[in-house]
């Protein structure tokens, strides 16, 4: 197992368009970055940070996610995900996120990712549906 150092960022970017907007999202009816948006281009940028250092058969999954959504974006504008390592263990990642468009920050809060074996996992997944899911 790898331990990720503390510090370690990962940057991910996504320009808002009809595809990713509240009203298209149903989270809201407003054409501005959708909250589910926010959240899915943290974990990315999450993702981006851990790429390549962790063992080829292991993948990380979200467990935790709190954040603030404290600005709207309007189609158009470019979104830029940035999540930090604060913490890390041989299993659990804590990252500091934060999101930015244009004119300044949209959103921050914290994201929480476990290490998984991705067989194991799946394998787990399938279990799991496989005995409640008639």
């Amino acid at each position: 197992m790898f331990v990720i150092e503390t510090g370690t960022m990962g940057v991910y970017k996504v320009t808002v368009s009809s595809q990713n907007t509240a009203k298209t999202m149903g989270s809201g009816s407003l054409e501005v970055f959708a909250t589910p948006a926010l959240v899915a281009v943290l974990e990315a940028a999450a993702v981006v940070a851990v790429d390549g250092r962790i063992d080829e058969n292991c993948t990380t999954v979200g467990c935790g996610i709190s954040i603030t959504h404290s600005a709207p974006s309007i189609i158009g504008s470019e979104i830029t995900a940035t999540a930090t390592v604060k913490e890390a263990t041989e299993r659990k990642i804590v990252f500091s996120v934060t999101a930015s468009d244009e004119a300044g920050v949209i959103g921050e809060g914290e994201h929480t990712r476990v290490i998984v074996d991705k067989e194991k996992f799946t394998a787990k997944a399938n279990v799991r549906r496989n005995r409640y899911v008639k």
